[in-house]
Parts: structure tokens; C-alpha cells; sequence
């Protein structure tokens, strides 16, 4: 990767364009000429049998010249920067500001491929991409330009999970103000992360980190390492999405993760979720148990009754008087 100034004084992070690619595109270019080239000989030779030999060299060395300098000049020209080699590798060479390729490049770079490459074997554009830091050979240098690689493989990143001691404090984000510039370039700084040394990562990280935060509000708590508050903010940022997507709202909350965010750097703003309003549900009533079956405890300890003797005269045997 390297980064490009443009005109606007824009960086621009390009893909430089790998020596084995470049090969295997000049060998492709290298074969369409010489079939070309043959062609040109079958029809220059053919041209011999009816015409003076003068006329046919003349013809012969036009038609060379087209296809040496004249193959790369109007393809590249013609398709901002890709010969058929570079088409079908994905490679294109822009100006080393970004922009497209200009016809004056493009005849720099074909000019120059007749001696570097056709007449000294292509030596001179092999030291000189092995030399150069961005892969540039003599026609790149003396035109100005450089190949990218438009269809490179794409790198997939570890996956943005919520670090658990941030958890809580990403709930309560405000993320209404981020661009999308800033989210894009956290996003490709998290996913090359591993592949800088730490100095890089570091200074890197702060600096994306510092631009996040002012977009982004509460701040983080203290002593949280940049790479860990720009994964909170993305993954909070990726939740509330999905969440706002699958119909569920993005309503900032404690998200289901499953280490608590520690009490000690709990910010005051976060409060566990409050009761539902209203008074608080009472219990149905139940009635005491019913004592058990049996006569009272106070007259458990009673001598029983006697038996009841015979009824009385003039009474009912159920005890009742009539009346006289």
C-alpha cells in the first residue's frame, strides 16, 4: 500500500501494483505484439511480390513501430491506463497524483519500453522496479506515473467484537455526528492493524482515535488504548444498525454482551434499567389456614361428657318441649 497526494492535496491510499503481476501482464502484452508483429511480417513479405523492397521496408518498419510504440500508447491512452495485459491481470497506471493517465505519459512510457524492454531485454525495468519503492521502471520515472492493482484480494479483518470493558460505556454514545470518512478509515486502520510494527500502531491509533473524538461523545474512560475505543464505537455503531434494520430501533441500552462494564470507571450516566411505572404489584390475598379438624386446644385436655340418660317425660327424644 502507499499513499498518494492529489492535486486537491487529498492522501489517497493506493495499491502498488506486485512485480509478478507486472510480469505476467508485459509477458501477455509481449505475446499480442509478436503475433502482431508476425502478421505484419506475413503482409509485409506478401507486399515484396508486387511492389519494390524499399517500399516494403518502409512498410515493414512503420508497421513494427506501430505495434511496439503504438500498441501500448493507444490502448493505454484510450482505456485510462490498461493494455490487455493490464486488463487482464487488473493492473492500470495512473499519474503519480492519482489522477488518469495522460496521452504524453502514455508515449513517455511507450518509447521508453522500446529500449528497456524490447532492446536491452527488459534488465534496466527489472533493477529498476526492485530498486524503486513504489515499483516503478525507467518509462514510470521519466513519465510520471505508476501502476496500482485494481482487483487485488480483498483482506478480511478480525471481526469487530465489543470489547467487554467498554461495553456499558458504548451504550451510552452519541454517534449521530461521525462521518462516514471517519468510520471507513478506523474500519481499514483496524484491519491492517496487525500487520504494523507497534510504533506504527500506536501512533496510527491515537491519531484516528483523537479524530473519532470529536465527533464522537462521552469520551472514553481513562486509560483505554485506542484500538479498543475505535472496536467500541464501530460495534456499537454496527449493533444499533442492525438493530435499526431488523425493526428493533437503535434506542441506546445495555447491549447483551457478557462481561459488565467494571463499577469502577462506571460513567455516572448509566443507570440500570428503572422499574415500570406505577405502584408496585401486591400479592392476591390468600386466607389464613384453617385450624385442623378436632376440638380446640383449650378443650383437648377436658374429661369428656357422660352419656346422656333417658329423656325426660312429656319431651321428644331430640330435646324438644312443646308447649303447654
Amino acid at each position: 500500500m502507499s499513499e498518494v497526494v492529489t492535486g486537491e492535496a487529498v492522501v489517497v491510499e493506493v495499491r502498488i501494483a506486485q512485480l509478478p503481476s507486472r510480469v505476467a501482464a508485459l509477458l501477455i502484452d509481449i505475446l499480442v505484439q509478436l503475433v502482431t508483429l508476425a502478421g505484419a511480417s506475413f503482409a509485409a513479405g506478401t507486399l515484396l511480390l508486387v511492389s519494390d523492397p524499399a517500399l516494403t521496408a518502409m512498410v515493414y518498419i512503420a508497421l513494427s513501430v506501430l505495434v511496439l510504440v503504438g500498441y501500448p500508447v493507444i490502448f493505454e491512452t484510450l482505456s485510462r491506463g490498461r493494455s490487455l495485459g493490464k486488463l487482464a491481470l487488473g493492473l492500470r497506471v495512473v499519474s503519480d497524483d492519482g489522477g488518469p493517465e495522460r496521452f504524453r505519459q502514455a508515449l513517455f512510457r511507450g518509447l521508453a519500453g522500446v529500449l528497456e524492454i524490447w532492446t536491452l531485454s527488459g534488465a534496466p525495468a527489472l533493477i529498476s522496479s526492485l530498486v524503486s519503492e513504489k515499483g516503478k521502471r525507467l518509462g514510470d520515472v521519466f513519465a510520471g506515473t505508476i501502476v496500482i492493482a485494481e482487483r487485488a484480494p480483498r483482506r478480511y479483518g478480525p471481526p469487530l467484537e465489543m470489547p467487554p470493558p467498554l461495553a456499558a460505556w458504548a451504550a451510552t454514545l452519541e454517534l449521530s455526528r461521525l462521518p462516514e470518512e471517519v468510520a471507513a478509515t478506523a474500519a481499514r486502520y483496524l484491519t491492517r492493524r496487525t500487520d504494523l510494527s507497534p510504533a506504527v500502531q500506536h501512533e496510527m491509533g491515537t491519531r484516528i482515535a483523537a479524530e473519532m473524538s470529536a465527533f464522537v461523545s462521552p469520551p472514553p474512560p481513562p486509560g483505554a488504548p485506542p484500538f479498543a475505543y475505535l472496536t467500541a464505537v464501530l460495534a456499537e455503531r454496527r449493533r444499533r444498525d442492525q438493530a435499526r434494520l431488523s425493526g428493533r430501533g437503535g434506542t441506546p441500552g445495555y447491549p447483551p454482551y457478557a462481561a459488565p462494564f467494571p463499577a469502577a470507571h462506571r460513567p455516572a450516566a448509566v443507570h440500570p434499567p428503572a422499574a415500570p411505572y406505577g405502584p408496585p404489584p401486591v400479592a392476591p390475598y390468600a386466607p389464613p389456614p384453617a385450624a385442623p379438624y378436632g376440638p380446640p386446644p383449650a378443650m383437648r385436655d377436658r374429661p369428656p361428657a357422660p352419656p346422656p340418660g333417658p329423656p325426660a317425660p312429656g319431651t321428644t327424644p331430640g330435646g324438644f318441649v312443646p308447649p303447654a
